[in-house]
């Protein structure tokens, strides 16, 4: 299996960059962030790589570095997720920023990337939350997610506690009150936290 490729950019596109080692050009699918990263075209590139393989094709897919494959890697043990919706997850999210979005249960982040839905990204934010600890970036990241949700005050604070007396787990409604709270800024109050908890909640 191919797990490095170095050599010179002959050319990137929109979801993928030739590599050209020794002149042999390798097509490696990339995340934006990833292409973005890349030099000029002749210039050298080094990228990691995950090969997958099937019955009818080898791809390779390049990372600009060992967090963001190993978030491919994890990303792709969810059910529904492929490589090309683990791509487009992490277009839109860094390693850190995933990390962050899982911690607090954040599905509205998730689904910006392209071809997730609500309900695949509350499966990918359910399954990775206890998957994510150990990932190559380490917990920090995690745990700063973790941390923030802790130190919810106010009205974040009572509405974790009405969601949690209406039947939801504390963690949960504390990931969503943190998500929650940062999309619609500290000055949101208690209802509207607690109405839009139930809609996450539920869906």
């Amino acid at each position: 299996m191919i797990a490095k490729l170095s050599g010179l950019l002959d050319s990137a596109g929109e979801s993928s960059a030739v590599i050209d080692v020794e002149g042999v050009g390798y097509l490696v699918f990339c995340s934006g962030r990833t292409l973005a990263a890349l030099p000029a075209p002749g210039e050298r590139a080094s990228l990691l790589i995950e090969t997958q393989v099937s019955q009818d094709h080898i791809h390779l897919y390049g990372f600009a570095d060992a967090a963001e494959r190993s978030w491919f890697r994890l990303l792709n043990t969810v059910q529904g997720v492929g490589a090309k919706v683990a791509l487009a997850i992490l277009s839109v999210l860094e390693p850190g920023e995933l990390a962050r979005a899982i911690a607090a249960q954040d599905k509205a982040a998730v689904t910006r990337a392209q071809g997730v839905g609500p309900k695949l990204a509350g499966r990918i934010v359910s399954e990775l939350k206890d998957k994510a600890g150990g990932i190559t970036l380490g917990p920090g990241a995690l745990m700063a997610g973790a941390a923030a949700a802790a130190r919810l005050e106010g009205a974040a604070a009572d509405a974790v506690s009405a969601l949690v007396n209406l039947g939801y787990r504390r963690s949960d409604a504390f990931g969503v009150v943190a998500a929650l709270q940062h999309r619609l800024g500290a000055a949101a109050g208690f209802d509207a936290l607690v109405k839009a908890g139930l809609r996450e909640l539920s869906s």
